[in-house]
């Protein structure tokens, strides 16, 4: 009776530690921070995944998708409010994952120890009349912050950057990487999916198609003019007049306004964007396991065109973005909306390099 009790009590101790871990986890519970032990009694195999940011309008919907993914064992969802009840609420789904909440700084190093990927939706949402630099000041210093965790807790893990703007907050990501000494730009990429799943969307609208049938590349950056939809390289292979070029690459460019306007002030693309940032992270845990022929396009450091960071097709694999893709042969629409996108893009990475070194 006695063995049937103190069983009893280690079960009820380890749901609560899932719940509501302590900032003594070091001390109480050794198992957390051991890489090949982090799996609760009961999960299944797959890949850890911490979600920093997890109570936000993106980091929600974002934790449930994820809890939803068979890869996933370990799910750690880190924000610095209302993670408690958050983990509460998706720790009931009946999937697989064993999900663990961590709340507020002092428990950052436990969201991240033993991580094989990291997803950041951290940060303010853009409101109605805000520009991208205006997010810029206030969503540099938390990617900073989150990033120098991730060099000391897990610094080999998988990086996806949602965190906008990302054409400056993966540049500030890898100069804190690059400060630290643990850098790897096969491992850092920049989360542009989103770009992706509208111009497949809005696409497939015009054709007549399935948007899951569609695959338009979108390379450049995530802001504005930096977002270039490669018309001329869809597949399956297809034509557009002239207006229809200018429609749909406007649309595609201004898409994240279309949403924040649509809203009226209550928020920006949260629903959309967690589902691609969710097809990404299954397209990078997939690389991880092994899969071949696993390609997207992600803002990642490049030597595609003279700018150290670009976004374009990447081939995904056990160590992240191991090829990257040249950007195919342009028409002279694409190529003159290169050369403004690479304008854009390079004051944008200079900032978020600044915001580092200064």
């Amino acid at each position: 009776m006695e063995s049937s009790s103190s069983d009893v009590k280690q079960r009820l101790a380890r749901i609560s530690a899932h719940l509501n871990p302590s900032p003594n986890l070091q001390v109480e519970e050794n198992w957390v921070l051991s890489g090949e032990n982090c799996r609760a009694k009961g999960g299944s195999p797959g890949f850890k995944v911490a979600i920093l940011g997890a109570s936000g309008g993106i980091g929600q919907p974002l934790a449930m998708l994820m809890k939803m993914n068979p890869l996933v064992s370990v799910l750690h969802l880190y924000d610095v409010a209302n993670t408690p009840g958050v983990t509460a609420d998706i720790s009931h789904m009946d999937t697989s994952a064993v999900v663990r909440g961590f709340l507020g700084p002092q428990q950052l190093e436990y969201a991240l120890v033993g991580m094989d990927l990291v997803i950041i939706p951290a940060g303010v949402p853009r409101k109605p009349g805000m520009t991208r630099d205006d997010l810029f000041n206030i969503n540099a210093g938390i990617v900073k912050t989150l990033c120098e965790g991730i060099t000391k807790f897990c610094p080999n893990a998988i990086v996806n950057l949602i965190s906008n703007p990302v054409n400056s907050t993966v540049p500030i990501a890898a100069e804190v990487f690059k400060r630290a000494g643990t850098f790897d730009p096969k491992r850092l990429l920049g989360v542009t999916m989103l770009d992706v799943v509208r111009a497949n969307t809005f696409v497939a609208e015009v054709l007549g198609h399935d948007p899951r049938e569609v695959d338009v590349p979108v390379v450049g950056g995530h802001a504005g003019v930096t977002i270039l939809p490669l018309l001329s390289q869809v597949k399956p292979p297809c034509s557009f007049t002239p207006k229809e070029i200018d429609q749909l690459t406007d649309r595609i460019q201004n898409g994240g306004t279309e949403v924040v306007e649509a809203k009226a002030g209550a928020g920006s693309a949260t629903l959309s964007m967690a589902y691609a940032a969710v097809k990404f992270a299954d397209a990078c845990l997939r690389g991880l396991r092994g899969d071949s022929g696993i390609v997207e396009c992600a803002f990642v450091a490049s030597q595609v065109t003279e700018l150290p960071f670009f976004a374009s097709k990447v081939r995904l694999g056990r160590t992240g973005a191991e090829e990257i893709f040249s950007l195919g042969p342009l028409n002279e629409y694409e190529r003159a909306g290169l050369e403004k996108a690479k304008k854009e893009l390079a004051a944008s990475i200079e900032k978020g390099v600044s915001f580092v070194r200064k």
